[in-house]
């Protein structure tokens, strides 16, 4: 039951039918949050208390701004399958490749803004800011341009290196308790669900803000 005084939270979560999508609807009910699926298909996610979907374009500023109104923050899950877009320049394909990550997030931050939701939470490959060495030249370059446009911005922005996913994770895997899992489930779970807990975590206590951060797996020595 929720207290009368708590204030609402809500968070609208692009990127729900990736399995991180999953562990972080399932965490932030669990907090009590409303959750705004933005997806392409209203159908696929199965109603649930505090859970709505709307359709959205993620490289359209003002569907952007009309998906997001009112929330409290927004989460972007930019290497997630199904990303709502229906933008005829934009190739439609399982995953956003790099060039595409970065309209999608200019358009994003512009609908934030538009919108006036302070909070955003980006997820991708963040990983090469880190590493000059590597060879995804034009990750990297997407990952520095993607950069650019939030520390240019006014929102309070925070970028997630995305952990490893596992096709066919989904919210009810991540909401059970207890219960038999499936052989080899229980370590992706774990580790999706402690990045969904780290996010959930960073939103109500404002850590982080203007950073970019890594959730590391705790030590099991």
């Amino acid at each position: 039951m929720k207290n009368a005084e708590t204030p609402v939270v809500k968070v609208v979560l692009y990127g729900a039918m990736a399995s991180l999508g999953g562990a972080l609807m399932a965490e932030l009910l669990r907090r009590q949050h409303e959750v705004i699926a933005i997806l392409d298909d209203l159908t696929a996610l199965a109603p649930r208390p505090g859970l709505r979907t709307k359709t959205g374009d993620l490289f359209d500023a003002e569907r952007v701004n009309q998906s997001v109104a009112g929330s409290s923050a927004v989460i972007c899950l930019l290497d997630a399958p199904g990303l709502p877009f229906s933008s005829d320049h934009v190739e439609r394909s399982v995953t956003l490749g790099p060039v595409e990550q970065v309209l999608a997030v200019d358009a994003l931050v512009e609908g934030l803004q538009l919108a006036s939701v302070p909070r955003l939470f980006l997820v991708g490959n963040f990983g090469v800011l880190d590493e000059p060495e590597n060879d995804e030249r034009l990750q990297r370059h997407a990952a520095e341009e993607i950069l650019e446009a939030v520390q240019s911005s006014s929102l309070r922005w925070t970028l997630v290196n995305a952990p490893h996913g596992v096709a066919g994770l989904t919210i009810e895997h991540f909401s059970q308790v207890g219960g038999n899992l499936e052989p080899g489930l229980a370590e992706p779970l774990e580790r999706l669900n402690r990045v969904a807990v780290g996010i959930a975590d960073e939103l109500r206590l404002n850590l982080h803000v203007g950073q970019h951060v890594n959730f590391v797996a705790a030590s099991d020595s």
